[in-house]
C-alpha cells in the first residue's frame, strides 16, 4: 500500500509500506493491505509505519527501530481508500 506524509511545510514521506499505525481521537488503529476505506482526526502522539524500503526526505524527524520508523504528530487528518493512505498533520 502507498503511503503520504503531508505538512503544511512539505511531503515527508511518499513510498511503498507494510503497515501504519496513529494516533486518533478515537483511540489508535493499525492499517494494513486492503483495509476499509476510513476517515479520522489524529491527536498527538507517534505515527508508526512498517516498511521494507523506507527512504524519508528529514531523517532528523524519524525514530527507527528494526523496521518500524516513528514520527511524533501534534494532530492531523488521516484518509485511507484504495490502499493509498494520506496522512496530513502539524508536527
Amino acid at each position: 500500500m502507498f503511503l503520504d506524509i503531508i505538512t503544511p511545510e512539505a511531503t515527508l514521506f511518499s513510498g511503498e509500506v507494510n503497515s501504519v499505525a496513529v494516533p486518533s481521537i478515537d483511540g489508535a488503529f493499525q492499517m494494513l493491505n486492503n483495509h476499509a476505506t476510513i476517515v479520522s482526526l489524529l491527536t498527538k502522539g507517534k505515527v508508526k509505519i512498517e516498511s521494507d524500503s523506507f527512504e524519508i526526505n528529514d531523517d532528523s524527524l524519524f525514530e527507527k527501530q528494526n523496521n518500524i520508523y516513528s514520527l511524533n504528530i501534534v494532530s492531523g487528518t488521516v484518509e485511507m481508500q484504495n490502499n493509498k493512505i494520506t496522512i496530513i498533520t502539524d508536527l
